[in-house]
């Protein structure tokens, strides 16, 4: 089991209709997962079934970071960000799913952000869904470039030190995207 897995067994437990029951339950944080429910003779058990497909939990992690970021205020924000995500991937020679954790990068994964809240966002948000289908269009190399080669932004609120020596090359609805 990876460092993401938990096992907690539960035995002799009262809470199925007075019967004794057992649980096993695999809980797997870091990626999706169905739960299968079986019941036999008064007994639960619940066993994690894994989503064969890696590449879903990648554009969730982004679209997520993007909506949080984006608030999911248009389309052309939320391509642009998603797009300067895979530009700084590549510049830095690291995986996108390294740069999508980057606290310095995204202000939304810090705690103490008034962002941080919208990375957990329901699925059914239409513009969460937004997020992932441009997501989408990015693991699967149809996202075109929509902020001009960008590797670094901010939100047009505040100016961070590393921004003050630069021009921004695009403004694209709030964000502001530099090389």
């Amino acid at each position: 089991m990876s460092k993401y897995d938990t096992m907690m067994r539960i035995k002799g437990n009262n809470s199925v209709r007075g019967k004794p029951a057992d649980f096993l339950l695999v809980a797997h944080f870091a990626r999706p997962f169905f739960i299968k429910n079986i019941l036999l003779g008064g007994r639960m058990q619940i066993m994690l079934i894994k989503n064969p497909d890696e590449s879903l939990r990648k554009v969730y992690q982004i679209a997520r970071v993007v909506y949080a970021e984006t608030h999911a205020v248009s389309l052309r924000a939320v391509e642009a960000l998603t797009s300067m995500i895979k530009n700084f991937a590549i510049a830095s020679g690291h995986d996108v799913s390294d740069v999508i954790t980057d606290k310095n990068l995204f202000e939304s994964l810090n705690k103490d952000s008034s962002n941080h809240e919208l990375l957990s966002v329901a699925a059914d948000n239409r513009g969460f869904q937004m997020c992932v289908r441009v997501a989408r269009r990015m693991i699967n190399g149809g996202l075109p470039d929509c902020c001009y080669g960008a590797t670094k932004f901010h939100h047009d609120g505040y100016i961070p030190g590393w921004a003050t020596s630069r021009g921004y090359i695009a403004d694209i609805d709030g964000l502001l995207f530099y090389l």
